[in-house]
């Protein structure tokens, strides 16, 4: 399988990529990696841990 090329990406487009493809791992950790490399921003390891949860639960929430 041949993924799309996440550094391309602007932040929206790799958040609804990783949503629609929830088993792409590569996916997932690209999205952590640019979400903690963010000035000002910091996730926990427990945030970094919960983020599938949290993906699921926002998921949930839309119509």
């Amino acid at each position: 399988m041949n993924h799309p090329n996440f550094q391309t990406m602007n932040e929206s487009e790799l958040r609804a990529y990783v949503l629609a493809h929830r088993d792409d791992t590569e996916a997932f950790y690209a999205l952590a990696d640019r979400l903690t490399s963010k000035p000002g921003r910091k996730l926990s390891d427990e945030d970094l841990e919960r983020l599938p949860e949290i993906l699921a639960e926002i998921k949930k929430q839309k119509p």
